[in-house]
């Protein structure tokens, strides 16, 4: 170990330093100012961010022997991760302080969850991405159950809990596949005696290929690996599902692009097939289910699905050009997915969850500015021009149609006709219902989160016309 290594890793120090140190320091904070956790945990993710950002001389591209990566994607990735996260934990905070669940172990959770998606984002090795994604689910487990009086929230919890563990027996079985096939962990040497196997070795080679891609397949969600999503989804505490249902899917692409790239490159004939067939099943499974959902949340969490399938259209590509597309869709995801959910929290109050998409009827009678922020975020989801969703799915299905899957990006376009529908409804509800006695009360009153939430909204039309930065600076951190 030297200097070096210690310094790639700085901002993976720093945020855990901190965040042990935040533990302590909030066992002293009494509840009457608990929202002075809440303000150092935003410090410490804008402190990481500036650790990312800064210019550092003599960086090593590979430290601790390849273990860990610095490079431009990984940089870009968390840097979103961070600003995810602390948009997440600003549209919380008035979720958790009306149920008394504003506690500093919701912000600690989060910190150390993102600890692990950056980590996962920057392994070179096989350990290191195992280290990385237990981290982050392990954390996540528990922010699920935090709510401990509610039946749901255990329920979802325990079910993430004993499927997010298959899946990882799933992954680790595939890495010891991979592993007796090469003699190796490490991403880089994976990659290059791939290419040389022949015979039983590339068998038990590509068998460790099709597990490691089910491990990938079950932690973004995909088809028919979605079992768990949408109950978590549904039963988490909204501002747990607002986290969890965003940043991870970064770390997921960080995590399919490591492997994929990183370690199985040369092996792309071979998983890219498998990748189309999952993108298949995920769009249709998720965009026709979701038309029959009453549960926003779970709607969401089925339009999850579905925006997962267009993620794999980049990643099927298995190209620079295509892992760019994935990227900035990845992105253009999170962004999205966290102001869908926190639409449900702006209309949330202590006894009664604005969950259903009725909860919606008449607001733009009521409160026409938020119910235009909406319509921005699920027109975004829909991808409609020129929002920003429609270029995410633009770059996606060009990156099918480059990559010699004419059919799979036609097969991309027509669900997303189809998962256009169920977005308009929420839309139409908004706009042509009217409203129930529970649904006539008022948005939440917090400052933070109705600003936040207009920034978001308004994100998707500024980034809609002006998408072309983004996707250069993808492209640029991919060596396009």
């Amino acid at each position: 170990m030297t200097s070096a290594d210690l310094l790639a890793l700085l901002p993976e120090l720093f945020l855990l330093s901190a965040t042990c140190t935040l533990l302590l320091f909030d066992l002293y904070v009494p509840d009457a100012r608990r929202g002075l956790t809440h303000f150092l945990a935003l410090a410490i993710l804008a402190a990481t961010a500036a650790l990312i950002v800064r210019e550092v001389p003599d960086l090593a591209p590979r430290a601790f022997n390849g273990m860990f990566l610095r490079d431009a994607v990984g940089d870009a990735l968390k840097l979103f991760v961070l600003v995810v996260a602390g948009g997440a934990l600003i549209y919380a905070k008035p979720y958790l302080m009306d149920r008394r669940l504003f506690r500093g172990e919701f912000h600690v959770l989060c910190l150390f969850a993102v600890l692990g998606m950056m980590v996962l984002i920057s392994a070179g090795n096989m350990v290191t991405i195992y280290l990385g994604l237990e981290l982050m689910a392990l954390a996540s487990y528990a922010l699920v159950a935090m709510d401990r009086d509610n039946r749901l929230a255990s329920e979802a919890a325990m079910k993430y809990f004993v499927l997010g563990a298959l899946a990882s027996g799933m992954l680790l079985y595939g890495i010891s596949m991979i592993y007796g096939a090469t003699g190796t962990l490490d991403l880089a040497q994976v990659y290059t005696q791939a290419a040389a196997i022949e015979g039983d070795q590339r068998s038990l080679l590509l068998l460790g290929v099709v597990f490691t891609v089910v491990g990938i397949a079950f932690k973004f969600g995909a088809a028919p690996f979605h079992m768990w999503l949408p109950d978590v989804y549904q039963g988490a505490p909204t501002a747990v599902t607002l986290f969890i249902g965003s940043a991870p899917k970064l770390a997921a692409f960080g995590m399919a692009y490591r492997l994929l790239e990183g370690g199985m490159g040369v092996l792309d004939a071979d998983w890219r097939l498998m990748i189309a067939a999952l993108a298949v099943a995920s769009l249709a499974i998720g965009n026709i289910t979701a038309i029959a959902q009453t549960n926003l949340k779970r709607m969401l969490a089925y339009s999850t699905i579905s925006h997962v399938g267009f993620l794999f259209l980049g990643l099927a590509n298995a190209t620079a050009a295509g892992y760019a597309a994935a990227m900035f869709y990845a992105i253009s995801y999170a962004l999205m997915s966290a102001g869908g959910f926190a639409a449900i929290i702006l209309l949330s109050r202590n006894g009664y969850e604005a969950e259903q998409i009725s909860d919606f009827a008449g607001l733009g009678q009521r409160h026409p500015g938020f119910a235009a922020l909406i319509m921005l975020l699920m027109a975004s989801l829909a991808g409609f021009p020129p929002l920003f969703g429609f270029w995410a799915k633009w770059a996606v299905l060009k990156a099918a149609v480059d990559g010699g899957m004419l059919w799979l990006a036609i097969v991309g376009a027509v669900f997303a006709v189809i998962g256009a529908y169920y977005y308009l409804r929420v839309i139409k509800v908004m706009f042509f219902d009217r409203a129930d006695d529970n649904a006539k009360a008022g948005p939440v009153a917090d400052v933070q989160l109705r600003w936040l939430l207009t920034a978001n909204a308004l994100l998707m039309l500024v980034l809609g016309l002006f998408s072309g930065p983004l996707l250069a600076w993808c492209q640029r951190s991919l060596g396009i």
